[in-house]
């Protein structure tokens, strides 16, 4: 009996992994739209190679593998069996590039395929909201592939794909946190206006402060551990210049045309624009390969001297880990899941992510003929989002992760070494400097254009 029970658990399971809803994560979420579980199944797609690439490049990890008889190439041996693994390859910087490459064309081939796609009718559609099982099996097919890629140029060009994806995906994680800001300022501001409750503003006036506070404070700590009296010349132009556009946006918001054409900017907004471009000044400064300017964050606590480095990058040993790489993968996280059930009000921000207002989670989960709990179909009439913008968005996220966790660092292919560039400092910089830009110009475009809707 419990075995055709089993039988029929698997059943069900098979009819969600191989059908069009995707009522696996229905189950859990009740009360669920198709657009919002599916983004949020491509996302765990998206997690569970971030978490594989992790693994991968946890120190020792090789060590581990070679101990494994008959497994590494120059490992323990069993006689008559000959190794044929090339660990060095499946372990450290090697397998993160392999496996986000993975996914980047793995996303992108979802990205051509989903072009203007219009509405659930559309028999793509279906392959977009369904057939699980198929699509990780042809995620898992591509990674396979990937780790046969040969080394030859392979690394070194696909470091600058790397580059250039992670330059767009900056700028769509800081359109991201502008639209948070809105509809966080939006719905507290509501929320204070319809309960006539002061807690709500003094909610907002509390985040505000803390995070101008913590986006100076960071800029003090700049220029006490990231600068020489006699050197580092980048760093205090990329200081300075962000510290001085970060005021520029905080009073251009609260300029009263400003207030009288967008009533929901203000000073939220820009605090956590300013906090973010600190963070991004910060990590590209842990970029530049001159040491003097770019303290360890152990030598920093520890108070060591920070003109005798423990590692040198020209030893071949790096630190996979940092504190700035941390915050980059909570960040990330929080983005790629706030695009996951976002459902904005922002006209600007809707445009720029190829998006349309909606109501977020809203429909209630139907049961079909065979018990099984599936997901409200709301694209009957119009997609919510745009497939192939969104799979695209996941395919530069795929280049940001590897180029995060493994430090931004540019492989030698001469040396074997993983060193710290220059190209990446400046990719971040400019990233920040346009996004700066971007939230200014959300800012003064309903007054050069008032006869255009930007609410």
């Amino acid at each position: 009996m419990g075995a055709c029970m089993a039988l029929c658990s698997l059943a069900s399971c098979a009819s969600c992994l191989c059908g069009s809803a995707p009522c696996l994560v229905c189950g859990c979420c009740p009360s669920s739209n198709n657009s919002t579980v599916t983004r949020l199944v491509f996302s765990f797609f998206l997690l569970l190679g971030t978490m594989v690439s992790v693994i991968m490049i946890l120190p020792g990890m090789e060590t581990q593998l070679r101990k494994i008889p008959g497994f590494c190439q120059g490992g323990t041996t069993i006689l008559g069996i000959e190794n044929q693994v090339k660990c060095d390859v499946i372990v450290g910087y090697k397998s993160v590039y392999r496996m986000c490459f993975a996914m980047a064309c793995f996303f992108f081939l979802f990205s051509a395929i989903m072009i203007r796609v219009r509405n659930s009718r559309d028999p793509r559609a279906a392959i977009q909201n369904g057939f699980w099982f198929f699509k990780f099996l042809i995620l898992v097919g591509i990674t396979v592939g990937a780790f046969f890629i040969p080394d030859g140029a392979f690394n070194s060009v696909w470091f600058y794909f790397g580059l250039v994806g992670s330059f767009i995906f900056i700028l769509i994680q800081l359109i991201l946190l502008i639209d948070f800001a809105h509809s966080w300022n939006k719905i507290w501001v509501g929320n204070a206006e319809e309960t006539q409750n002061k807690c709500w503003f003094a909610g907002l006036l509390s985040f505000t402060v803390l995070q101008y506070v913590l986006a100076f404070s960071a800029v003090v700590l700049f220029y006490i551990y990231y600068t020489q009296p006699d050197d580092c010349t980048e760093h205090k132009v990329f200081i300075s210049l962000n510290l001085i556009f970060c005021l520029i946006i905080s009073v251009v918001s609260i300029l009263p045309k400003i207030q009288e054409a967008q009533p929901h900017s203000g000073l939220l907004q820009a605090s956590l624009i300013s906090l973010y471009t600190m963070y991004v000044t910060w990590s590209a400064m842990t970029n530049n390969p001159n040491l003097r300017c770019n303290p360890s964050l152990l030598s920093l606590v520890l108070h060591a001297n920070t003109t005798q480095p423990s590692a040198s990058p020209d030893s071949g040993h790096v630190q996979w880990w940092d504190a700035q790489g941390i915050v980059g993968l909570i960040i990330f996280l929080f983005c790629t899941l706030y695009a996951s059930i976002r459902s904005s009000s922002n006209a600007q921000v809707n445009k720029l992510m190829q998006t349309e207002e909606g109501t977020g989670y809203g429909g209630e989960g139907v049961v079909g003929e065979d018990g099984v709990r599936r997901a409200v179909d709301n694209e009957e009439e119009n997609v919510t989002y745009s497939y192939s913008f969104f799979h695209f968005h996941l395919c530069l996220a795929s280049l940001y992760i590897m180029m995060t966790l493994t430090n931004w660092y540019q492989p030698d292919t001469t040396t074997q070494a993983m060193q710290s560039t220059m190209p990446a400092v400046w990719v971040k910089m400019c990233s920040s400097w346009l996004g700066l830009g971007l939230y200014l110009w959300t800012l003064i475009a309903p007054l050069i254009f008032p006869e255009r809707d930007f609410s």
